[in-house]
Parts: structure tokens; sequence; C-alpha cells
């Protein structure tokens, strides 16, 4: 079985101070370093909105120093999927400039390629996908597509030739339209992300992130996760679990969950969290933070 990296969409949410974070944190207090020693991967958020600088990926290599183990995973920037007008020749290489320092430091695990809803297994996507693609050859990449049409044989036949890492997608099932986490996995890296399953604001307009993104996963729910990642891990080298229902810290709930049932061990949580979600006790040991 290959490595199980299991973490998070994110760290810097307002919401998660007194749920992950101490309420009464010192300014010195870094969030990153912290929840990098409760979790195996991050997932960067901030790269999907602007191409990260390499002085700040630098800092984030130092802010994390000392656990070898430790992944990043980072979203490509969002002209790469949701501006069709964008030319890939233009809008690829700032993005691969700023997270370079973490692939050179071999600290990148996944550069993760994110489609909505609206992009389907038709010909322009395929052209857009090999396009982009193509100057991505020597970096881990992987493709999220959401809608149920790259279910299909014919559009996982597409991927193999390619050779374009598969994103495995859990997310509310809403009108048929929306893929079911299909367990492929196309090369070294396979990627599972649980977004939750809240269908009722999922596709609401005036649904802000938070209300989207609002969903627990219960014990059975994460059984079936626990089962789908070790089919995934057992055919792939390096596995990434990245839980994206951020909302309140329950990304990070269902985290420590996934631990303790895949590790067959209690993971730390801290005190907040515990406090927040009293049921979690039972799954993993108080972790008393000295930072800050």
């Amino acid at each position: 079985m290959g490595n199980i990296r299991i973490g998070l969409a994110g760290w810097d949410y307002a919401d998660w101070k007194g749920v992950i974070y101490p309420a009464r944190a010192s300014r010195a207090f870094d969030r990153l370093a912290y929840v990098s020693t409760l979790v195996d991967a991050i997932e960067i958020n901030s790269s999907f909105y602007r191409p990260v600088a390499p002085r700040v990926a630098e800092s984030w290599l130092r802010r994390t120093e000392g656990r070898s183990e430790f992944r990043f995973t980072a979203k490509s920037h969002r002209s790469w999927t949701h501006e069709p007008g964008a030319d890939p020749a233009d809008v690829v290489p700032p993005t691969l400039e700023g997270l370079r320092p973490l692939r050179d430091a071999g600290r990148l695990g996944a550069l993760l390629i994110q489609f909505p809803q609206s992009f389907h297994f038709e010909t322009p996507s395929i052209e857009r996908l090999v396009r982009l693609l193509d100057p991505l050859r020597d970096w881990p990449t992987v493709v999220e597509v959401r809608h149920r049409s790259w279910e299909s044989d014919e559009a996982g036949r597409w991927f193999e030739r390619q050779q374009a890492g598969w994103c495995v997608v859990d997310q509310p099932v809403v009108s048929g339209s929306t893929a079911r986490p299909v367990p492929r996995v196309v090369g070294d890296i396979a990627y599972l992300r649980l977004h939750g399953r809240n269908a009722r604001d999922w596709f609401r307009p005036d649904a802000g992130r938070d209300a989207r993104y609002d969903y627990l996963y219960d014990r059975d729910e994460l059984a079936g996760l626990a089962g789908i990642a070790r089919g995934l891990a057992t055919e792939s080298k390096e596995l990434f679990v990245i839980q994206n229902n951020h909302f309140r810290g329950q990304a990070l709930v269902n985290t420590l969950q996934l631990r303790h049932l895949i590790e067959k061990r209690r993971p730390e949580a801290p005190a907040e969290l515990v406090r927040a979600y009293p049921t979690l006790a039972q799954d993993v040991t108080i972790h008393n933070p000295t930072l800050f």
C-alpha cells in the first residue's frame, strides 16, 4: 500500500479561531506551523486566486521544516480553468514559477487543476486540457472534474492515454449531473477530495462559501470513504485525501477521524476542537500547543 497523506484544503479561516486555533493566541502564533503538526498535507487554496510569489512558497517551507513527511498540494490559478479565453502559454508559467520552490524541495505532492461543474467531457474541454497538460509533464499533476459525463469509460481511457492524474471527488449528488467518486488511479499519485454532501446549498445561488461546505461526515460515511482510500492506496505510490468541508473546523474533525480509521491509532487533536465536537474524544488524544 502506498503512502496515505490525509489533510486539509487551506488553513487560514477566521472561523477556526477558538475551534482549531487558540482563541487567545498571541500575534506571533503561526497557524500554518501549528496545523501542520496535526495533519499530513495541506492543499494551498490561495494559488487559485493569485499566483504564489516564490518567496512566499519559501516561507511555507521554513514554517513547516522538520516535518519531512509533510506535503503541500496546490490549486492552479483560476485562469487555467475558469477563464476559457485565457491562453495557457500566458497563464501557466506564473503559477509554476511561484510553486517551483516547493517542487524543488520535494514538498509539492500534487498540482491540482480544478474545473467547474460546467466543464463537460466534450471536444473543446479535451482540447483545453491537452494545452494545459503539455507544459506540465515534469509536474505531479492531478485533474478534478465535477460533471458526471467524466465518469464514462471513454473519459477514463482518455486520462490513461494522457497519463493525467485523476482526482476522485466526493461531493453532493445533485440532479444526476454531479460526478460520483469514481475510484480511478492514473500514474503514481492518487487524490481523493472531500467536499461534503450538502446538497441543499451546493448550487443555491445565494449560498456563500461557508454554507456550501458546511457538512460533517458521519461515521458510516467515513467508513465508506476509508474503504475507497485503502483501495486507491493499493494502486498508487502516494494518496492524498483532502478535506474541503472547512466550515467551523469540520474538515479537521473528519481528517482526524479518517486517520483513526485508516491508521488504527489515536491522532492528536486541539483541545478546542474536542470541546466543540465532543464525540471526537473517542478517536483522538488531546494536543496542547506551545506555539503561542
